[in-house]
């Protein structure tokens, strides 16, 4: 999120331009406080990661504070690996909330006193109405509710009963309390909301304390009120719950009347962004966990080697949108492979190997070539490569008998080796059983060293390639999208659109020395292969490499294609 160049006249966004004109009538007394509100019931995903680069950057534009607060009022689904996963990943992603980090269940013992004081007040009752029947008595978007059978229950025995759902006294699920409101509103979440239910479960902070939890439309907006937060943005499916969290502020005494607004969800392509089916995946093992590298959360992502950088800057591209929409995931890809480009190392490897033997080469001769790092940035220098008779280039740049715009290696052509010599291939040699190729037998024009200055001849073809004798062993993993349709939701069962070749493991890479002693996070560009990460499951002298994206660009395309409209 970019700092408006005038804090005070014109936002970049929508939000913005609300925020602009309450600092004009010096509401709040000018002050901007935001939150990132996550329910602590799974691992954040990239639509969290454009929530949590929306309210920090605000409150970062404006001068303002943004706290963190895990909204913990479902203790059935929460957990504490899921708490430390949100701060990883929000740290990970450049923020920071200082002393602000907050839970709801902090707030336990006040929200009871709310509802307590609303109950006073007339305005919420006990309902003994079963699950069912509260739902068939709540109407439907054409037909209004009826009201519960004990809507009107005086406020002595509401205060008695409630007093007991907290003591323990009933069941789970026997009594719940319900905000007296109006059962034939419009506005389904209007027609006497629950605010309290009874569920035994232990909570990971308070323990066995409490056997009644409030819903999280109660405790929501109570929490950003005792915070003192301003705008209280969320997204576009919490449109029609809005009018019941200025109830719950307006028939209240709080310290602060926070504003909700609302903005646009991210759809991404090929994904899905329900944390619940998120958790279908991983817990019905279609992907090894919350951070395999396929998943759209932001462990995943970090895993398979994205930058916070990228991140945030796609964040920024998508802007915020008063409707939904649907982003390509070309998009994500482009915004990684601009940052990779710029910072990435470049290094060689072969993920599938093809032996070649330069006949003319001195058998004992090994050559140090000069490669250059990055050449977006030669101030990052060099590394050397070693050059021997025998190496390795990549089976598909080879060819029998090459098609038209073949430019590779093929019998009787020439082509350059990357950083070292012009070779032509002289001869093959194939199984005698099956017809594969082997290995190749090549000479090389010694007058031709990359870099050489009386270097007159050119190829059109030029491979990356590896030493025989010095090349690492590696194992890498591709990974492609993790759902064939672009909207996988569309049909019944989401699932049914996985991509089968979502992942492929390749075990016999080889990839330059330099990459020897690498470790998880270090993220290089194979020239000519794409941008690859090094996965937390490597060890000493085992490297695993996680394919971050290819060199393909698809989005940049889609931008030019749109561009000539």
């Amino acid at each position: 999120m970019k700092a408006p160049q005038n804090e005070l006249s014109g936002g970049t966004n929508f939000i913005q331009n609300i925020i602009n004109e309450d600092l004009k009538q010096d509401k709040n007394d000018s002050r901007v406080h935001t939150r990132f509100p996550p329910e602590p019931n799974g691992y954040l995903h990239i639509g969290h990661a454009k929530s949590i680069c929306l309210n920090f950057g605000l409150a970062e534009a404006y001068h303002g504070l943004c706290n963190l607060r895990f909204d913990d009022t479902n203790p059935t689904k929460e957990e504490v690996e899921y708490v430390d996963s949100i701060k990883a990943d929000v740290k990970w992603l450049g923020f920071d909330w200082g002393d602000r980090l907050f839970y709801a269940s902090d707030y336990f013992e006040q929200l009871y006193g709310y509802a307590v004081a609303l109950i006073k007040a007339g305005k919420a009752y006990v309902c003994d109405l079963t699950a069912e029947q509260i739902r068939e008595y709540r109407g439907t978007l054409t037909e209004p509710g009826k009201d519960s059978l004990y809507r009107t229950r005086s406020v002595e025995e509401n205060l008695d009963l409630f007093q007991r759902m907290r003591a323990g006294e009933f069941p789970d699920g026997s009594r719940v309390l319900r905000a007296k409101i109006d059962m034939k509103s419009p506005n389904l979440n209007m027609r006497d909301p629950v605010l309290y239910r009874i569920q035994r479960a232990n909570h990971h902070r308070t323990g066995d304390k409490w056997c009644i939890y409030p819903m999280y439309d109660f405790a929501h907006p109570i929490s950003d009120a005792i915070e003192e937060v301003t705008h209280s943005i969320c997204t576009l499916e919490f449109e029609d719950h809005r009018p019941l969290y200025d109830w719950v502020l307006d028939n209240l005494d709080v310290p602060c009347r926070p504003q909700q607004i609302e903005f646009a969800r991210l759809n991404l392509s090929h994904t899905v962004m329900s944390k619940r089916k998120l958790r279908a995946l991983v817990e019905q093992g279609f992907v090894s966990g919350w951070d395999d590298p396929r998943m759209p959360t932001i462990s995943g992502l970090r895993r398979r080697g994205y930058t916070p950088e990228a991140v945030r800057d796609f964040c920024d591209r998508i802007g915020v949108a008063k409707s939904n929409s649907f982003v390509d995931i070309a998009m994500l890809e482009h915004c990684i492979r601009e940052d990779l480009n710029d910072r990435a190392l470049r290094a060689m490897a072969v993920l599938h190997p093809l032996k070649v033997i330069i006949d003319n080469y001195p058998e004992d001769r090994v050559e140090m070539m000069d490669a250059e790092n990055n050449p977006e940035h030669p101030d990052m220098g060099f590394r050397q490569v070693p050059f021997t008779r025998e190496l390795y280039i990549e089976q598909d740049d080879f060819r029998e008998d090459p098609p038209r715009k073949f430019f590779r290696l093929a019998p009787g052509r020439e082509v350059r080796l990357k950083h070292a010599y012009i070779i032509k291939c002289e001869r093959v040699v194939k199984d005698e059983q099956t017809g594969q190729v082997l290995e190749l037998h090549c000479t090389y024009d010694p007058d031709t060293r990359s870099g050489m200055s009386n270097e007159v001849r050119k190829v059109k073809g030029t491979l990356h390639w590896v030493s025989a004798a010095h090349a690492v062993k590696a194992e890498v993993r591709l990974y492609d999208h993790l759902f064939i349709k672009e909207n996988p939701e569309e049909d019944e069962d989401f699932r049914s659109n996985i991509n089968p070749g979502s992942l492929e493991i390749l075990t016999s890479c080889l990839v330059e020395p330099s990459l020897a002693d690498v470790h998880p996070g270090n993220r290089y560009q194979f020239l000519r292969q794409g941008y690859f990460c090094v996965d937390t499951e490597t060890t000493a002298g085992q490297p695993v490499f996680n394919r971050i994206v290819s060199l393909k660009d698809s989005w940049a395309k889609i931008q030019k294609a749109q561009g000539n409209k």
